[in-house]
């Protein structure tokens, strides 16, 4: 067995007795795996235990591991995404989880147009206020997607946030909470073009907690690859 699959089936167990607390059915919740500045191997390790949803931070290496893993999987852009990159990956993603503007919708909407496709997104809150962190604030939330929705290349499926990095997942949980309450509020209002069926939140230190409180996705990469590795800088 690799550490890979070792890995996993830790993760897996967790996640399961994560939805059998909350109540919910383990098929709720998708597992996405980080593979940021990981080697095509790694990928293919966990492409054979099974893992078909696989996040990148960066479009760079979306697009050079989108051309070199030959499996039909899943691509997910997971980091903050700048207007001038927008076109490299329109086409590749199952989905945008990070559109935290107009303006950046406007030109996934204007390069989706171009290649006849339909663009789906989320809509990544900073829902704990930090400087630090991209994403709208709850407040901006309702406007922002109801004008996004008028886009036609584009499909708004759900909210996304990156939630404080802490040691104790408890301290996240009011966090994943206000999530799930804006997230229903958005879904209760029935507008044209938004179905908020994924809210994904929750990482290596907080699945858990985020599962319990909601998650439909969550985005591991340390538990499943260990560190990561970033290159030297001379």
């Amino acid at each position: 067995m690799t550490d890979i699959e070792y890995n996993l089936s830790v993760i897996e167990d967790r996640i399961a007795a994560a939805c059998a607390r909350a109540g919910r059915a383990r098929e709720e919740v998708t597992l996405i795996a980080v593979s940021k500045t990981k080697p095509v191997s790694a990928i293919e390790d966990a492409i054979r235990c099974g893992i078909r949803e696989f996040g990148e931070n960066k479009v760079q290496e979306l697009t050079d591991k989108y051309d070199q893993v030959t499996v039909p999987v899943n691509w997910h852009l997971i980091g903050h995404l700048q207007r001038n990159k927008v076109k490299y990956i329109i086409g590749k993603t199952r989905l945008i989880h990070s559109v935290d503007s107009v303006r950046l919708a406007a030109q996934i909407e204007e390069e989706a147009a171009k290649k006849d496709c339909i663009c789906d997104i989320l809509i990544e809150l900073n829902i704990a206020g930090e400087e630090s962190k991209f994403g709208v604030t709850s407040e901006e939330l309702e406007a922002m997607i109801r004008e996004i929705a008028a886009f036609p290349h584009i499909r708004i499926k759900g909210l996304m946030t990156v939630a404080p990095f802490v040691e104790n997942p408890e301290e996240n949980r009011p966090c994943f909470c206000k999530m799930r309450e804006l997230f229903l509020d958005i879904k209760s209002k029935n507008i044209d073009n938004v179905s908020m069926e994924t809210l994904s939140m929750g990482m290596s230190k907080d699945f858990e907690t985020a599962i319990e409180e909601g998650a439909t996705m969550v985005r591991i990469g340390t538990s499943i690859f260990g560190e990561r590795i970033y290159p030297q800088k001379n």
